[in-house]
């Protein structure tokens, strides 16, 4: 009979697993059990060396020099640690405390001009403001 006991999970790994767990019509507990039991057969593995995965994210050692299976690790631990990243960022306030100015979408897709002096809001079929720039760039089309 299977025992259960009780785990701290963050609330990213939590919501990440109930995303995944609904492809595979697993509940968010019944995939994080799945991913730990894929962490436990590679930790296991000796076709996939620790160690050298370990000295890849050092970056001691070169990705290229790892198997397909070992690259698949660093991979997967790569993407961690950039959404790890991009979840600290704070961009608005950081442009914001160094009186840079930037522009992004809204919701509605009209562009919103924050920082500087004159911070507004264009819908996407309206004229540039004077005093603002929009690339006119051409993009290649693709092979």
């Amino acid at each position: 009979m299977a025992t259960t006991s009780p785990a701290r999970i963050d609330d990213d790994l939590y919501a990440s697993a109930k995303l995944a767990g609904e492809v595979q019509s697993r509940s968010a507990s019944q995939q994080v059990v799945h991913w730990a039991r894929i962490g436990r057969e590679i930790e296991a593995s000796s076709s996939i060396s620790q160690r050298e995965v370990a000295e890849v994210l050092a970056g001691s050692r070169s990705y290229d020099s790892l198997s397909p299976k070992e690259q698949a690790v660093v991979r997967a631990e790569w993407s961690i640690q950039i959404d790890e990243r991009r979840a600290a960022l704070n961009l608005a306030e950081e442009f914001a405390a160094h009186s840079r100015s930037w522009v992004e979408l809204d919701e509605s897709g009209a562009v919103v001009h924050h920082g500087g002096v004159d911070a507004t809001v264009e819908s996407p079929e309206a004229p540039v403001k004077s005093g603002s720039r929009r690339s006119t760039a051409k993009r290649r089309p693709s092979a």
